[in-house]
């Protein structure tokens, strides 16, 4: 909950990962990043809202407050709205995709995806220059 990880390399980035089953691509990112974990999407808008991340992973299927929901009250936040938001689901429809970028999500990733994907969109997104 809300766990923080600082990694070698000084990287100032922070990813805010906003999902139930994110430590797989937590441990992915760590080598990059600073890593903040949140089990609901309820819990990752009070976390952005306290120390903005540079980035938002967040899954669509999430406790409380699910992602599309999370997207709609980043964007409008003025604090918050221009976060660059990366959707990863296995909800694959091109109507949840429509959805997705009405509302303002940067990227839609539809599971599986590799994890070099995956690199190359934080990397895009987060402003970094790393290696995917």
């Amino acid at each position: 909950l809300g766990e923080r990880r600082r990694v070698s390399g000084g990287q100032e980035q922070r990813v805010a990962l906003a999902q139930r089953h994110l430590e797989m691509l937590g441990e992915a990112l760590q080598e990059h990043y600073e890593i903040q974990f949140a089990p609901s999407g309820a819990k990752a808008l009070r976390l952005a809202a306290e120390e903005p991340p540079d980035l938002i992973l967040l899954d669509i299927e999430m406790p409380r407050m699910d992602g599309f929901d999370l997207v709609r009250n980043i964007r409008s936040d003025p604090r918050l709205a221009g976060l660059p938001v990366i959707m990863i689901t296995s909800r694959i429809a091109q109507k949840h995709r429509d959805h997705a970028a009405a509302l303002g999500a940067d990227h839609y990733l539809g599971k599986p995806f590799s994890e070099e994907e995956l690199l190359s969109l934080v990397a895009r997104h987060a402003g970094a220059d790393i290696a995917a």
